[in-house]
């Protein structure tokens, strides 16, 4: 099978296409031919070689999310046929023409999306989902920040923060990027520059000086130290990337009096039961808004799987809005 490798950690001209071997499904695993591929930020850090795999992963092709047919089935596997549509998350190994998975870490693809659409959604709707309506607990009516709204995952929680009839807001870096959120149902949002200064002000106004009561935090570093100044009594703040840095300044005397709960989740680490059950739980709440158009996916470009330097060029440039997906 042909794959994008990473031949040495570097910029996006280390990845080459190259034929491989293709994997054999064993037990209760199934072998999906992959049609698309979604890239992530992690895809870039892999490459940069600052994001290793966890151990079994594949340690040279990147990619996390997917969508193709199901080619083969593993001896003991009986909850699909060939031919089904899938998509689904990996920890690894997604920028290649075919791609071993458990049984149970699959969905069912609506027959409404087209290929790319399906790539590009598992990653973004799976940490949104778990992250909101699942570790946060997100209630209707309340209120939540989103920042980073412009990204993928960003895209998605304001999606998902409607569909609960709450209220979400967001930041970003750049203007535009809030203007096509505000179009997917985000109620406003703020431009912050490097110092946050403008965060306190905006949700004070937004919120009558309540505060907000859940946080997705895409960013990490200083942003985690503002969100927690911004945060109603018990708040929950959800913290899913450390871009901006890995550390940040807590003052015990904001955060005790409000009774705020934080936590810090990831997908990829998880062990395989925790990637089914967040698999899961997305079939059966997510699928179904997505089949109904109630959720929908952003494309911001796709490329072949040969054109994949230019694709992880693009999201480097942080002017997308919506996916890169990679063709297969």
């Amino acid at each position: 099978m042909r794959a994008a490798i990473i031949t040495r950690p570097g910029g996006p001209e280390v990845l080459e296409v190259r034929e491989v071997p293709t994997p054999k499904p064993a037990a209760d695993q199934v072998l999906v031919r992959v049609h698309a591929a979604g890239l992530n930020r992690a895809d870039i850090l892999q490459r940069r070689g600052h994001y290793p795999p966890p151990p079994g992963a594949s340690q040279d092709i990147p990619g996390m999310e997917f969508a193709g047919e199901v080619a083969e089935l593993g001896p003991e596997a009986r909850e699909w046929q060939k031919g089904q549509r899938v998509f689904g998350i990996a920890a690894a190994g997604c920028y290649a023409e075919y791609i071993v998975m458990h049984e149970r870490a699959l969905a069912e693809v609506p027959p409404n999306l087209s290929w790319t659409e399906a790539g590009s959604i598992p990653e973004v709707f799976i940490t949104a989902h778990d992250a909101l309506w699942k570790q946060a607990g997100l209630r209707p009516s309340e209120t939540v920040l989103i920042h980073a709204v412009g990204s993928g995952v960003g895209i998605a929680a304001v999606q998902l923060a409607r569909a609960m009839n709450a209220i979400p807001y967001g930041t970003s870096r750049t203007a535009d990027k809030l203007d096509h959120a505000r179009k997917l149902g985000m109620e406003d949002g703020v431009v912050l520059d490097a110092s946050l200064s403008a965060l306190a002000p905006a949700v004070e106004r937004w919120t009558a000086k309540r505060g907000i009561d859940v946080v997705l935090d895409c960013v990490g570093g200083p942003y985690v130290t503002a969100s927690v100044k911004a945060m109603a009594p018990h708040g929950r703040l959800i913290m899913i990337s450390q871009s901006a840095g890995s550390t940040a300044e807590l003052d015990l005397r904001t955060a005790l009096p409000k009774w705020l709960t934080l936590r810090g989740t990831t997908l990829r680490m998880r062990p395989l039961e925790g990637k089914i059950a967040a698999t899961r739980a997305f079939a059966a709440e997510v699928v179904p808004l997505l089949a109904r158009g109630v959720l929908r996916t952003v494309i911001d470009r796709e490329f072949p799987l040969d054109q994949v330097q230019a694709a992880h060029a693009r999201l480097e440039s942080n002017q997308t809005f919506g996916k890169v997906v990679l063709t297969l």
